[in-house]
């Protein structure tokens, strides 16, 4: 069965102080009485007080515009004037809507009314947990309009109530026998302002709230390695391509099984939004938890290309990873690349060089029943591996337009580890350096783990 879909409203204009122009002969405009400008004429008996600004012609609000319009709900408001002539701070007419009940108040609430006078003698409609609530009727209104400035209307004797109001929410209080159009076109001023004011002020304070709770779920997100016992050194650099984020689509990580194997693993997800950011999380968290319960190689890859078809949103997303199991004894491991770049291997001696990518296989989520080949490597007694995402080598070098690509990465690593850089230092040194050959911020995102075993 169709459901009716209920009519969204715009931002009230007491938010984004938008509203017609004024009218160029002054005086305030009213909408359900009669201009006090206006010459009199008999009142029509079936005639709705609240609808005669759209059914005479004559009347002056029918070509007058305004900068404010205020709401007046007051349960007589032809019987009494209580709303005098008012002009804004420019000079120009306050526009008055009346209202005798909540009912009609519903209906004048337009999106170009600023402000809201609401008598607090108004009978508040009947509703369960209402019983003495003298402001039974000032939560309806705040209810009914909650992005809108109200101004409380009390007695002379009433003041407490109208402090009372202040408090659950009016923006402030006048006393009926004090009003002028002086007071009362300040009060409205001020009252439109300060409700602006604290909106953006709320908004202001959710938005930190949100970045809070964004960055704490984002760090506590990253992967803490798993190397106690292990002689070998971890470092890590990381940073996301998206504005603000502190989590992309990279992801990596680095546990030590019961057996002394160190296991080390770095992927991307295509793409650099929140999905892949949370999609590149469930994969890492899936290869610590296969990892631990003993997969390794073709067998690991294959049940992550398994999570990955059931996780991803759409069938053109897809992933690369690279992975190495370093043995016990440090001098050998085993790799496995599915569409990922090969690591860096630096040894004493010997100039840095990117270890064999010949058996490379295809990247996790393209090709069902895939294949990857694991590939024995020789590190020797004392090295530096480094595995990288590819928002490392894509970036720009200069004003040429070209990539850095690996040749050009391999050639910044050796120059920087011959000036003895190592370890943490080495990554921000390569993260920054590829970020000033770009000529500011990658647009990709980067990750870079580097594992060093000393003699």
């Amino acid at each position: 069965m169709a459901v009716p879909v209920p009519r969204q409203r715009a931002i009230p204009a007491a938010e984004s102080g938008q509203a017609p122009a004024a009218p160029p002969n002054g005086g305030s405009v009213r909408d359900s009485s009669e201009s006090r400008t206006a010459a009199p004429r008999a009142a029509d008996p079936s005639e709705n007080p609240t609808d005669r600004a759209t059914t005479a012609p004559d009347r002056a609000e029918t070509t007058a515009h305004t900068n404010l319009t205020l709401l007046l709900i007051e349960d007589d408001p032809g019987g009494s004037p209580i709303v005098p002539d008012l002009l804004d701070q420019s000079g120009k007419p306050i526009r008055v809507r009346t209202a005798r009940n909540l009912t009609e108040a519903e209906r004048l609430l337009t999106d170009d009314v600023h402000c809201i006078l609401l008598d607090l003698a108004l009978p508040a409609p009947g509703r369960a947990g209402d019983g003495d609530d003298e402001l039974a009727v000032l939560k309806h209104v705040l209810e009914l309009a909650p992005r809108h400035a109200v101004l409380a209307l009390t007695g002379a004797h009433d003041a407490e109530r109208g402090a009372e109001a202040v408090r659950v929410g009016a923006q402030d209080y006048l006393v009926r026998d004090e009003l002028d159009g002086r007071l009362l076109s300040r009060a409205i001023r001020y009252a439109v302002e300060r409700k602006r004011s604290d909106s953006a002020e709320r908004r202001l304070a959710e938005g930190r709230l949100r970045a809070q709770e964004n960055a704490r779920l984002e760090r506590g997100l990253l992967p803490t390695p798993l190397l106690d016992g292990s002689p070998l050194r971890f470092a890590a650099r990381y940073r996301p391509g998206r504005s603000r984020a502190l989590l992309g689509g990279d992801f990596y990580d680095v546990v030590r099984t019961p057996d002394g194997t160190v296991h080390a693993m770095i992927g991307d997800v295509c793409g650099h939004g929140p999905d892949e950011a949370a999609l590149g999380v469930e994969l890492r968290i899936a290869w610590r938890a296969l990892t631990l319960a003993g997969l390794c190689g073709d067998q690991l890859l294959g049940t992550l290309q398994e999570v990955l078809e059931h996780e991803r949103a759409d069938d053109e997303i897809f992933a690369t990873l690279c992975t190495v199991d370093i043995a016990p004894d440090g001098r050998r491991a085993g790799l496995c690349l599915a569409g990922h770049p090969s690591p860096l291997l630096a040894r004493p001696g010997r100039p840095a060089r990117l270890l064999p990518y010949d058996n490379n296989g295809p990247a996790l989520g393209l090709l069902p029943g895939a294949r990857w080949p694991r590939m024995q490597v020789e590190l020797g007694a004392e090295w530096s591996l480094m595995l990288y995402t590819d928002g490392l080598i894509e970036g720009r070098v200069g004003d040429t337009g070209e990539r850095l690509g690996q040749d050009g990465m391999v050639d910044m690593i050796r120059r920087q580890l011959s000036a003895g850089l190592r370890g943490e230092e080495l990554l921000r040194t390569a993260v920054n350096e590829v970020r000033d050959l770009n000529g500011g911020e990658l647009t990709d995102d980067v990750a870079v783990l580097l594992l060093d075993r000393a003699v």
